[in-house]
């Protein structure tokens, strides 16, 4: 099997990625396990879940629609503001990887490297915040 040039294509476009971002805070929203980082967000999770979405969708290589809309803009300045720590970014990386880890049709190789660059890039986001 070739696989695709993008991971977006690898992880099956743009309805894919919504499943991975829906599966992803359904376990945010609802495990325990989350709990600290499901109180970093508000009582409604749509807005989060369409703009991680766009996110991912632009950053795995898809349309760049996210990046378009805010020129000069990057997933860690949204994030500047919020209290990012070692234990919220370690459950986000957890949650996230589950949502990936779940969608049965994902090439085992992609489901890992995706859900590693996202681990290094939460991660950051907790060692930005420290530094601040």
């Amino acid at each position: 099997m070739v696989l695709s040039s993008t991971p977006y294509d690898r992880l099956g476009g743009a309805e894919a990625v919504r499943a991975i971002v829906d599966r992803f805070y359904d376990l945010v929203e609802s495990d325990p396990a989350y709990a600290a980082l499901k109180a970093m967000h508000g009582e409604d999770f749509g807005p989060v879940r369409h703009a991680l979405a766009q996110f991912l969708i632009a950053w795995s290589g898809g349309p760049r629609d996210w990046f378009t809309r805010r020129p000069g803009a990057c997933i860690m300045s949204f994030h500047r503001a919020l209290p990012v720590t070692s234990e919220t970014a370690a459950q986000w990386a957890h949650a996230m990887d589950r949502a990936i880890a779940a969608d049965p049709g994902l090439e085992p190789e992609t489901a890992r490297l995706v859900a590693d660059a996202l681990d290094r890039m939460c991660r950051a986001m907790a060692a930005q915040a420290r530094a601040a």
